[in-house]
């Protein structure tokens, strides 16, 4: 099997497994906090970034380089976090809340999804560092 290949199917399992993980993730909280405001992508999409971050300073460390964690990179990052964490449920959702007259609403969903997964994304990077260095 080529390198290519390999990446290719790792990269769909993960995303098998990440779609089922975001389905059900973002059910469940949709069905504890309501369906008026996108809680359940906001949540996915959030714990997604922050489980990129982490993956990002394990997989390349403060270089950025995932070099040999390419079959790893693809798996879970490409694969799992990328089917997990959705741009399209949120954009159809923002523009959902924007045509029937909240446009607040809308804007707090983007603000609120930029803030909170480059935020999330951001601290998980520095704190696995941390934690890699000290240990």
């Amino acid at each position: 099997m080529t390198e290519a290949a390999l990446f290719i199917l790792l990269a769909t399992l993960g995303g098998g497994l990440g779609g089922v993980a975001r389905f059900w993730v973002s059910g469940v909280v949709a069905r504890r906090f309501g369906e008026t405001f996108p809680w359940g992508t906001l949540t996915v999409n959030a714990t997604g970034a922050a489980a990129i971050g982490v993956l990002a300073a394990l997989l390349s460390g403060a270089g950025g380089n995932i070099g040999a964690a390419g079959p790893l990179w693809a798996a879970l990052v490409s694969g799992v976090l990328g089917s997990y964490t959705t741009v399209s449920s949120f954009s159809l959702q923002t523009l959902a809340l924007a045509r029937n007259g909240e446009p607040l609403r809308a804007a707090l969903n983007i603000t609120g999804s930029l803030v909170l997964c480059l935020g999330a994304a951001a601290a998980a990077y520095r704190a696995t560092l941390a934690l890699l260095v000290g240990a």
